[in-house]
């Protein structure tokens, strides 16, 4: 059997990920103002008591007053956790924080894991029941079958608030959006399909209750554990397993197998051979979602049937069955309408969803970032996870069918302005970093680490090739590195690149090259020489100026400045540009683009303008319509100064340049940013605060995004470097691995130029 290995990473990377920065992967954020006595005093006692007698005269009221109509716990006992069983609720906590962030990553879901440590389905049902007045719905995880089955009924029963277990229904849900589009695509009704399912368990047994309610007749349908076909009066079979029986006379998989049109896998490794394969119906759909290995591999699949249309649990295959593509908007959906379920309808409603937008127009970004032209087909017949239509598209449908259904306690009145608020719920920048995470691995570059004996930059070299984004080459002396390997855990250090300038056979060639730039500057060849064996910037600059690498991070050791002299020795800007810094503060839903932050001290207007015009560039690569705003101590003349005239210089630049982005100035930050401040100005031209903010010097910039980074609280990325004939990016010094990995990364995938 062949295979195609997934991006894999190491234990060690594992652990210090969850480790770094602080223990885990959550934390609770105050989102009212908690500066003041005043702030206190209205957050708790006595000002809490107007919303609790609110609430208690109308409990519908905690919607508006409390964070619950946004709040979901996912909760587990960790009896089935992943792949790796019953290992008990403390060790499933990492699992069910994932879940947690997962949430509001892509659904802007606040949400809190619970880990019970009862095997006891009773107890169990107790405890989540009693917490109904603090969610507003539950998200169950990780639990064994049969157990999960029982836990999910009784609460779903007992409670007023959506209930799921993702486990078995986000499975179904996207196995059944891409079965609606395989169906189409092969010119198949449901209703006269015949499928068999291979494994009883939780999701299997999801997936074909959810599918027969599309369409597709009970009797159609084979169901096999590991004791083969279930059918009426089969010895060892449970009630959840015997509401599938169907007479047959197969007593095998192979036998069910025959002429069958659909194969649903949710089971074990090769369980499906390519010979029985080749007894299938034309066109066969196959959905082989055993993780990690698949119950056959597609190219195996395909050898024998090459019309078959294949899905996996894999994203390194056409067609993953995520649930990420699922429960996020279901549960966004069912929360914004205060649904009292997840029914049926909703469930068969996000399916159709998720198959529909399949079909449409990929758009240009999500297409580009998975490195190819994704058209539905056979191979493109579930949308891609990162696709950022599915929080408007599915939640839509979701909390339509809810209302339709009569689950739905505060119906929505305005689809078409519900839609735009789901939109915003969401920062941009956030899904199309994803996305150029994702180009990255689709189109690996080799990427020169120059400070490679620290450990803050091994580290990020480590996870950049562990996940797949190319080839670090480590910079360095090759023992120190080895050893700095070693110490992290690197179980082959000699399988990473290190390029040490005391033997590089690159150092005759980059010492010409350097002469030959140098040489009417001041400098001879055995300065040359000196500099190519002695600056660790200058030999890493010249592995990407010669072609022996693509980009180069560096910074963790000197001073921007310094970095930056020592790297234009060797590297020029563009052709026709100028280099310099941007800073992207990034908050929940916004993301704010500041320059110059780090080269040019006294731009003139023809700076700003090209600045201007570059960073509204980047934000648009970034997913942002530009709104930039020439920043300035004085508003429109107000009050008057010295030190304007380069800014409205800037202004009367792209004036007669007409480029398509909003553009004003000059302003103060209040008049860029507040919307009360903006309407004193009708006239301005900018339709809604700034996004890109450019400052008139080096000063004001610098210190502005460093005031920022460090009172604001926002996640910030940079500074980003702009401008230069190769890709270079130059990391602060006080950066952690994840920031390094990210520069790395934008470098790569060539965000930055």
């Amino acid at each position: 059997m062949t295979d195609k290995r997934q991006v894999t990473f190491t234990t060690r990377e594992a652990l210090f990920y969850h480790e770094t920065i602080r223990p885990g992967k959550i934390e609770i954020i105050a989102s009212k103002p908690m500066a003041t006595q005043r702030d206190l005093s209205l957050a708790y006692s006595p000002g809490v008591a107007a919303p609790v007698e609110a609430i208690a005269e109308n409990p519908q009221l905690a919607a508006k007053y409390t964070a619950r109509s946004n709040l979901v716990a996912v909760i587990s006992n960790g009896t089935a956790i992943l792949g790796l069983g019953n290992l008990g609720a403390l060790a499933s906590k990492p699992v069910m924080e994932g879940k947690a962030v997962l949430f509001k990553r892509f659904a802007d879901v606040d949400s809190i894991d619970i880990e019970l440590d009862t095997e006891d389905p009773d107890k169990f049902i107790e405890a989540v029941a009693l917490m109904e007045p603090t969610f507003g719905g539950i998200n169950l995880e990780d639990i064994a079958a049969p157990e999960c089955f029982i836990i999910e009924q009784a609460l779903r029963e007992r409670m007023n608030i959506p209930v799921m277990h993702d486990d078995q229904h986000g499975t179904a849900i996207i196995a059944a959006a891409g079965l609606i589009n395989a169906a189409h695509i092969t010119g198949r009704d449901l209703k006269d399909c015949r499928m068999v399912v291979n494994g009883a368990g939780a999701s299997a047994l999801a997936c074909t209750a959810l599918i027969k309610a599309m369409g597709i007749p009970h009797e159609s349908v084979i169901v096999c554990d590991r004791s083969g076909p279930i059918y009426p009066g089969r010895d060892n079979v449970d009630q959840w397993k015997s509401a599938h029986a169907v007479p047959t006379e197969a007593r095998s998989l192979e036998e069910a197998l025959v002429g069958a049109d659909i194969f649903l896998g949710l089971s074990a490794a090769g369980a499906l051979k390519p010979e029985w394969v080749a007894n299938m119906a034309e066109q066969p759909i196959i959905f082989a979602m055993a993780n990690p290995t698949p119950e056959i591999m597609p190219d195996d699949a395909k050898a024998v049937k090459p019309d078959a249309i294949i899905a996996t649990g894999r994203s390194d295959f056409p067609n993953q069955v995520n649930n990420v593509l699922g429960f996020p908007f279901i549960f966004r959906g069912a929360l914004d309408v205060q649904a009292t379920a997840i029914n049926e309808e909703m469930k068969i409603a996000a399916a159709h969803a998720i198959a529909g937008l399949a079909r449409e127009q990929v758009p240009e970004e999500v297409a580009a970032a998975y490195g190819v032209k994704h058209k539905f087909g056979p191979e493109y017949i579930i949308p891609a996870p990162f696709d950022p239509r599915l929080m408007e598209v599915v939640s839509c449908a979701v909390a339509k069918a809810a209302m339709d259904s009569g689950v739905a306690q505060a119906p929505i009145e305005d689809f078409e302005k519900y839609a735009h608020q789901l939109k915003a719920r969401l920062n941009p920048t956030t899904s199309v970093l994803t996305r150029v995470y994702e180009e990255a691995k689709a189109h690996p570059k080799r990427v020169v680490f120059a400070e490679a004996e620290d450990d803050v930059v091994l580290r990020a070299a480590i996870q950049f090739r562990d996940f797949g984004y190319g080839t670090p080459i480590l910079v360095g002396r090759t023992k120190a590195v080895v050893d700095r390997l070693h110490m992290l855990g690197v179980s082959d250090p000699g399988s990473f690149e290190i390029q040490n300038s005391a033997d590089s056979v690159h150092v005759p060639e980059m010492v010409n090259f350097l002469y030959n730039r140098l040489q009417r500057r001041g400098h001879t060849e055995r300065d040359v020489r000196r500099m190519v064996n002695q600056d660790r910037n200058v030999f890493a600059s010249l592995l990407v100026a010669l072609g022996h690498g693509d980009a180069m991070i560096s910074g963790l050791t000197r001073p921007f400045a310094q970095t930056m002299k020592e790297v234009s020795l060797v590297l020029d800007p563009k052709p026709g540009q100028i280099p310099f810094g941007i800073h992207l503060m990034i908050g929940k839903n916004y993301t704010v683009f500041l320059a110059d932050t780090t080269i040019n001290e006294r731009p003139t207007a023809e700076d700003l303008a090209h600045i201007a015009k570059e960073t509204a560039a980047v934000a648009r690569r970034l997913g942002h319509e530009p709104r930039v705003a020439f920043l300035s101590y004085s508003t429109f003349g107000n009050p008057s100064g010295r030190w304007l005239e380069n800014i409205r210089g800037a202004v009367s630049l792209l004036d007669a340049e007409q480029p398509n982005f909003e553009y004003e100035g000059e302003m103060a930050p209040d008049a860029a940013l507040n919307p009360k401040v903006m309407e004193l100005y009708p006239f301005s031209r900018l339709s809604a605060p700034a996004n890109v903010l450019i400052m008139p010097g080096l000063q004001s910039a610098n210190l502005s995004a460093k005031l920022l980074r460090e009172l604001g609280g926002a996640p910030t990325i940079g500074p980003m470097l702009i401008g230069m004939e190769k890709p270079v990016q130059i990391a602060p010094m006080t950066a952690i691995a994840p920031d390094v990995l990210t520069l790395a990364v934008l470098a790569a995938a060539g965000v930055t130029g």
